[in-house]
């Protein structure tokens, strides 16, 4: 059998192991061993790359400890927004939506976009239309309503600022914050996936629920096609996680493409192009998972830490954390 291979990730930022409790840390690795073997389990059975992005977030769209779908975090109007995207290596095929809500895994519906309409991108009342009309699954607000990341809000509209994602909980010592050291731990969350078949195509896709307190109908980088996501089968594969307004004008992910297409550079070198050099001289922070053609997977991250997962045909499921 032909080599496959997967990766995913939950988000990055400032994740210290001196501020995450065992159960806690045991509860992410949980959720993401979960979405890395649904993805898995459709590669291995000769299942292709799209399917299995698909599969591996909606696992993640699906756990409140992410920032996507379910743990999505709220708008400055205690709305749940949710932005995602999709892209087919193959035929350079995509979809996306913005500004959606009780939509239950936004990546279908990014799906349903690109393969089901004439178009790239839908925002809004829009995209839910289309939802209704592919027969989507909906959820009430109640689905998305995580205590914690309420309380997030709460405390973004006292001091006025937008927070990526689990930045400034220090109320309670739960996985969203650290009462004991009084630390915040800014988590850039976004979740996404990067697959490559036995057939030889790739595949990315990536999912999230913004920023608390966003305002003004802010968009971030992971429905754009190009700086959050994007999949080429002569390149490579990319989903992308951080402060999204640095992705977006890095156009962190087509660059890493363009750098191996156009300069000759490996996966790695391109990699560590964008993440360690273009993005900090901007002064982004975040990371990315990605893959090539031949199954090389690349996770680099310029922040403390990044939830990361992947498994390659015949290997170990490795998962990681932390910055060491």
């Amino acid at each position: 059998m032909k080599q496959f291979a997967i990766a995913i990730h939950g988000g990055a930022g400032t994740i210290l192991r001196s501020t995450m409790s065992p159960e806690n840390e045991m509860n992410y690795k949980k959720g993401l061993e979960e979405a890395i073997l649904a993805g898995d389990a459709i590669l291995s059975s000769g299942g292709t790359a799209l399917d299995a992005v698909e599969a591996a977030v909606k696992k993640l769209e699906d756990n409140p400890l992410f920032n996507a779908g379910r743990g999505a975090v709220f708008t400055n109007e205690g709305k749940n927004e949710m932005d995602s995207s999709i892209m087919n290596g193959q035929n350079l095929m995509a979809g996306a939506v913005t500004g959606i809500n009780n939509i239950k895994n936004p990546i279908s519906l990014a799906r349903a976009v690109m393969e089901k309409s004439e178009h790239v991108f839908l925002s809004g009342s829009g995209a839910i239309e289309f939802a209704k009309k592919m027969k989507l699954e909906f959820a009430p607000d109640e689905y998305f309503f995580v205590q914690e990341r309420y309380d997030q809000l709460l405390q973004a509209k006292e001091s006025d600022h937008m927070v990526l994602d689990h930045s400034i909980l220090r109320s309670t010592n739960t996985a969203l914050g650290d009462a004991e050291n009084k630390t915040p731990t800014s988590k850039k969350g976004t979740v996404g996936a990067v697959a490559l078949d036995i057939h030889g195509n790739i595949a990315a896709a990536t999912s999230t629920g913004g920023m608390t307190n966003k305002k003004f109908g802010r968009v971030g980088d992971s429905p754009v096609i190009g700086a959050g996501t994007y999949a080429n089968n002569n390149t490579c594969a990319v989903s992308c996680t951080g402060h999204g307004e640095f992705f977006i004008r890095a156009v962190a992910a087509y660059d890493i493409s363009c750098l191996m297409e156009y300069k000759g550079l490996s996966l790695n070198k391109a990699c560590d192009e964008v993440v360690h050099q273009k993005l900090v001289k901007l002064g982004g922070e975040g990371g990315l998972i990605a893959i090539d053609a031949e199954g090389n997977i690349e996770m680099p991250f310029n922040s403390e830490g990044m939830y990361r997962a992947s498994r390659k045909s015949g290997g170990e499921v490795y998962i990681g954390i932390y910055n060491d």
